[in-house]
């Protein structure tokens, strides 16, 4: 007679095998489905003396099976011991292919041909089954694996690890560890920050690379694999490398397939979206639980708590709460009304649009990370000018935006279910208005870590994200009266898109006329007159192009391309030129705007002959301050050496503005005929030294400035991280005599950066200053603007916006 088991477990990673032994501790006849001739299948398969982390820390374990941190072989050593200690009923060798039924009685079918009877089923196979794939050109060939073993078998190689989660870092680690293996690593990641790794790994990693064991890519993507080269496309353009084997650590999905012919639905059609689960992890199908990484939690912890609360489930114990029910019960004490945790939870998650694809076990995985707060109507919720990086979202009531620090009554109303604060995650820039609840409100404040994770975890999420500050960054360029239900067709037929640097998203003759909004980064306009291409003007993100063929009928009067990588709203023509019709003021603007640039094209056309090779050396020079970072700049130090005297007033000026340390190099840098580029900070729109700053200490102020606050910890993370190599670790040196002291008396080093040779004189040996990043500031605060500038004798030092220094329309006024 065939033994019908009260509970079939599939899977016997973290959560499936905790469950199993929960079922065998309670006495309930149980069998637990293992394919392969071992447990924990995921675990097994991590490389060889992996250290395992236990996280979240502050997460108490549920479970039969003892876990903490350590080394993975431990780990399988004390699973394997406790299971057997527990008598639970292992079936190795055992694949399911199929099943059928209903709740009470349901029929595995396993590829073997043998059937297993259950009155439930939970599923815990996890998604490491079914890796995303490398989608390039090559992305097939035979020297790309998904999965790292024993990274000591492999010597003297150019080694690719694509992914930057926790796997693709402990991977890229694993490779470097021995030098005597003389592996060449580098990881890739396609975004800026590590947004899905542990802090742990993100800081081995640095660690790794700043002692020259691991190459670190960000911003980077592969396009194209050959046998012993890979190409990437890079924020500076296309660059091929020597590759002799490739790890991709890419993530994973959920097998869809097989969980809907179960009868199991999925939150969505994207194909990283999770099943619809109850509160207690029961699936669509009744009698279909499903628990681990397949639920959307990927955490040991958290997979191993399920696993033990599922079978208290099953069992009955309605009662039991999650282990994280205190965490959540602290987080929204401060809130009105009586609700429970997962009242809360359903709450926000049903009120806040870019919560809505969460399922519940998300919901509680993502809250622990971000906070819900209760506000007065009136009450500020954060300062024009106040730093900050973090994303809030209004559950209920609503929220005022300032619009005029002048007169409080200039306001912006942004109501239930919005976002606002997507500037400062997006851009990393000061807050750019005062916010104030305009009701009595709620709102869950998201840290930017949880805002970025989120965004890579649940698509939809990022579409929301995507689509309310694309609309307001519609509403802000092109103004005229726009109200966002102007905007809901154009905004349903538009599309975020990456450009790689030097690539065009306009050439000059094409047809079409989509418009481009600038999003991220920058482009720069050419067009061919008497046979060269001739730089025109460089356009800075919040700019548009496309205009011109749009509303003249005709093919494209230019070419425009990317800077640096950059990224794009390419807005449908057809759609906008419907919205254009609808609205004769916006009609009227782009009109304005479009004037502007035929005049510069005529400009072009008729001084192409009276001095071609001004323009000629025009272009030339445009080219090469956009090669020296001009291109993702929004403030530069340029030097004219037809002018400059070698006095060195700009680096001693600087030096007595900023406690004796100057910020910049005058003599450092590259030339191009008579513009110098020395070493001073570009204050970038996206800034590289942003990215990895431990203690937050690296903030936009209100003029665009780029500065490092008191806070800085001296690790030295910006330094390396900064492109241009205009950051210093310094320590700040003893304070000089008086200018009138040197002047009268001969006292101290004077104007200027004082030598090494007098601070170590001068310094008192019973303190010990440690070393700070150091950088221009723009000289923030100090009446007149950068000293630098003011302290030049002959003119020759200025600081320009790259959006109105590189434009051949100055050759109007220079050329006669």
């Amino acid at each position: 007679m065939t033994t019908k088991y009260r509970v079939a477990i599939i899977g016997s990673g973290p959560a499936g095998l905790s469950a199993a032994s929960r079922a065998a501790v309670l006495g309930l006849t149980h069998v637990l489905l293992e394919k392969t001739d071992h447990l924990s299948d995921t675990i097994y398969k991590y490389q060889k003396g992996k250290h395992v982390m236990a996280t979240p820390s502050q997460l108490v374990l549920r479970s039969d099976v003892d876990f903490g941190a350590g080394k993975r072989e431990a780990i399988l050593d004390t699973w394997d011991s406790q299971t057997g200690d527990h008598k639970v009923n292992v079936r190795y060798h055992s694949e399911v292919k199929a099943i059928e039924g209903e709740r009470g009685s349901f029929s595995l079918q396993l590829t073997d041909g043998a059937v297993i009877e259950a009155e439930t089923v939970i599923l815990a196979i996890g998604t490491q089954g079914n890796p995303n794939l490398m989608r390039c050109d090559g992305g097939r060939l035979p020297h790309i694996q998904y999965t790292l073993d024993d990274p000591g078998a492999y010597i003297d190689e150019h080694i690719a690890v694509i992914g930057a989660g926790d796997a693709g870092i402990e991977n890229a680690l694993g490779l470097a560890a021995d030098p005597e293996q003389r592996n060449t690593v580098t990881i890739v990641n396609r975004n800026a920050e590590f947004t899905t790794a542990k802090d742990a790994n993100i800081k081995a990693l640095i660690s790794a690379r700043d002692i020259g064991r691991v190459i670190v890519r960000t911003g980077t993507t592969p396009t194209l694999v050959e046998p012993g080269f890979i190409t990437y496309d890079t924020p500076d353009g296309e660059a091929k490398v020597k590759c002799d084997r490739i790890i991709a650590r890419m993530g994973s999905a959920p097998p869809r397939k097989f969980i809907e012919s179960c009868g199991v639905e999925f939150t969505s059609e994207d194909r990283v979206a999770f099943p619809k689960l109850s509160p207690s992890f029961e699936s669509t199908k009744q009698g279909i639980y499903v628990i681990g990484a397949l639920a959307g939690y990927p955490l040991i912890k958290h997979c191993m708590n399920q696993g033990y609360d599922v079978v208290e489930f099953i069992n009955g114990n309605n009662a039991l709460k999650p282990a994280d029910e205190p965490i959540l019960e602290a987080k929204f004490k401060d809130l009105p009304g009586r609700k429970s945790v997962e009242e809360w939870l359903e709450f926000l998650r049903c009120s806040v649009t870019i919560l809505n694809g969460l399922t519940p076990l998300q919901m509680r995985e993502f809250m622990l990370d971000s906070d819900a707060r209760f506000y007065r109507s009136g009450e500020t919720i954060f300062e024009r000018n106040d730093p900050g990086s973090s994303l809030f979202s209004i559950a209920s009531g609503s929220v005022e935006v300032l619009i005029d620090a002048h007169d409080p009554t200039k306001i912006v109303p942004i109501n239930t279910g919005s976002i606002f604060g997507e500037v400062g995650l997006i851009s990393g820039r000061r807050r750019g208005a005062t916010i104030r609840a305009g009701k009595d409100s709620i709102c869950v404040e998201i840290s930017r870590t949880a805002a970025l994770k989120l965004q890579s975890s649940v698509p939809a999420a990022k579409r929301a994200i995507e689509r309310i500050a694309t609309e307001r960054q519609l509403l802000q360029l092109f103004g005229s009266g726009l109200v966002s239900s102007d905007l809901t067709e154009v905004l349903d037929n538009s599309e975020i898109q990456t450009v790689s640097a030097g690539k065009p998203v306009i050439t000059e003759g094409d047809e079409g006329d989509d418009i481009f909004i600038i999003r991220q980064g920058s482009m720069i306009v050419e067009k061919k007159v008497a046979g060269k291409q001739v730089f025109l003007s460089y356009l800075p993100a919040g700019s548009y192009v496309g205009e011109m063929a749009l509303i003249g009928n005709t093919r494209r009067t230019a070419t425009v391309k990317a800077a640096v990588k950059s990224e794009v709203i390419k807005l449908d023509g057809a759609t906008f030129k419907a919205l254009l019709e609808m609205k004769p003021e916006l009609l009227a603007q782009i009109k304005s705007d479009m004037a502007s640039r035929q005049d510069l094209n005529a400009f072009m056309e008729a001084k192409k002959d009276s001095f071609s090779s001004v323009v000629d050396y025009y272009s030339n020079v445009a080219n090469f301050l956009v090669e020296n970072g001009m291109g993702e700049a929004t403030d530069v130090l340029l030097i004219d050496e037809s002018l400059c005297v070698g006095c060195d007033n700009c680096e001693k000026a600087c030096a007595d503005s900023h406690e004796g340390l100057s910020r910049l190099d005058r003599e450092a840098g590259r030339t191009y005929a008579h513009l110098h580029v020395p070493t001073s900070c570009r204050h970038c729109e996206h800034p590289h030294c942003m990215a990895d700053c431990p203690p937050n200490a690296i903030h936009r102020g209100p003029d665009g400035e780029v500065f490092i606050d008191d806070t800085c910890i001296g690790c030295g993370n910006c330094q390396r991280n900064c492109p241009y190599g205009v950051i210093r670790m310094e320590a700040e040196p003893p304070k000089k005599p008086g200018l009138l002291s040197w002047m009268m008396l001969g006292m101290g080093p004077g104007p200027g950066e004082p030598n090494k040779k007098w601070s170590y004189k001068n310094a008192d040996p019973n303190v010990e200053k440690p070393k700070k990043a150091i950088k221009c500031d723009m000289c923030s605060g100090i009446d007149g603007g950068p000293a630098c500038v003011r302290a030049c004798p002959t003119g020759a030092a200025i600081r320009v916006s790259p959006e109105k220094f590189l434009t051949v329309a100055r050759l109007e006024g220079e050329g006669g």
